[in-house]
Formats: structure tokens, sequence, C-alpha cells
């Protein structure tokens, strides 16, 4: 598997091919088939990876902590619901999600955990989402995972591999 550093490096290179072969699996693959690929490879390759050795994700993006989430999430820290949005939030998204102000997000720590603990968001938890049905309709955003996660590049690797996808 890439090492963290180098993952959006590789994707770069491979931009043109990645793009072909979400095309390839547009017009071949079968949606059931393709979706228990990915969730056979995203449970391989994520059994034994540590992702607080990586934390792309957490570096390249800003953190969505959905509304419902503040109250607890503030409680977690020890501090007001007030007090944590005007620390760590910024604006809402198109779906209602505050953002967190920074980027890399703002409750990554040095050593690679969630200052949220267990209180993450479960858009947090479930990244890259290769594990998660209907992967035929929203190939473009594994294909944004395939630039940021290890894991997910590997798995388009793979999978390029099991469909015989030759550039």
């Amino acid at each position: 598997m890439l090492p963290p550093r180098k993952v959006k490096f590789e994707a770069k290179k491979r931009e043109r091919e990645n793009l072909e072969f979400r095309t390839f699996l547009k017009c071949n693959a079968d949606e059931k088939e393709l979706d228990e690929q990915f969730a056979a490879l995203h449970e391989e390759l994520f059994e034994n990876y540590d992702c607080n050795k990586c934390r792309n994700c957490c570096k390249m993006y800003h953190g969505s902590i959905p509304t419902a989430e503040i109250e607890k999430d503030a409680l977690y820290l020890g501090i007001s619901s007030e007090n944590f949005i005007e620390q760590y939030l910024q604006g809402k998204d198109s779906e209602g999600n505050y953002q967190t102000k920074n980027s890399p997000c703002d409750f990554l720590q040095t050593d690679g955990s969630c200052k949220l603990g267990e209180c993450k968001p479960e858009n947090c938890k479930n990244y890259p989402y290769t594990n998660q049905p209907e992967r035929l309709w929203s190939l473009y955003s594994v294909l944004d995972a395939v630039g940021v996660c290890p894991v997910a590049f590997e798995i388009y690797e793979r999978l390029k591999q099991e469909y015989g996808f030759r550039k």
C-alpha cells in the first residue's frame, strides 16, 4: 500500500486512467457485484490499517458536524454549545451541517486521533465510503477518495486488476 504522503501524487499520475476505468465500470459492472467487491476489499484492507498514521482525510478536508450533534460534542469536550460553535465551527454547508473553521480539521490531534473521540461524526467514521452501497452511482466521489486515502487508492487499483483493466 502507498504511504499516505504519496497518494495524491500517484492518483494525479493515474487521473486519466482512473476516469477511463470509471467509465468502463459504468458501462460494464453489475451494481450488486461491484458493491460486494468494494465491501470485500474495504473490509480486507481496513482490517489491519491504522488510520491514525495517515489522516489525509482530516488534513485535506474541513470537518462536518451535524447540527443535531453539537450539544453532545460540546458536552464531550466540557464546554457549552455556544462555545463549541464559536471556537471550532463556521457556517453551514448545503446539507445544514456546520463546517470546522480550518483545514486540517480542528479536531485532528498530533497523534492522528480525533479530539471528539467516540463522538466523531458518522461521515468521518465512514470515510472513504468504499463499503457503502450504490458505489456504481457515486464513482466520482470514489475518485476523490482515491486521491486522499491510501486504502481507497488500493481498492481502485485492485478493482482494475480484477476487471483486467489495462490502459
